[in-house]
């Protein structure tokens, strides 16, 4: 098992899912969701703070996005979705696409995960000896 971008799968999330009406108002609802439990926003790469207009969603697992029939239903999890500044999230991308480590034999969620923890490590604030 591989976690590499599918050609197919791929083109089909981004240029017609992601840009989709269904997808709009999953991402919509997820952020008030947030809003509404009173959790501040963060990209879960940097830890830093963001607003919804910096922050793009990456999903854990691809559950929820289609319909039996093929169509889009966004009904992902609210769990599912991980708020990212852009940069982070191609980072996030390209260790789960390049590292054979985090990508092979794993799930997609297990490699997010593995690929998140490395990228929190990486781009950590470094802390300053007292």
């Amino acid at each position: 098992m591989s976690n590499r971008r599918r050609p197919g799968i791929f083109n089909l999330y981004r240029s017609e899912y992601l840009r989709s009406r269904a997808w709009f108002a999953r991402r919509d609802r997820w952020f008030a969701e947030e809003r509404a439990a009173g959790r501040l926003l963060e990209c879960a790469g940097c830890g830093r703070p963001a607003d919804k207009s910096h922050l793009e969603l990456h999903h854990l697992d691809y559950a929820g996005m289609l319909d039996g029939k093929g169509n889009f239903t966004a009904s992902e999890p609210h769990e599912d979705l991980v708020p990212m500044h852009a940069y982070c999230h191609e980072l996030l991308h390209r260790l789960i696409d390049r590292d054979a480590v985090v990508a092979r034999n794993r799930t997609r969620r297990a490699a997010s995960h593995e690929a998140l923890q490395r990228l929190r490590q990486k781009l950590a604030p470094v802390q300053e000896p007292r």
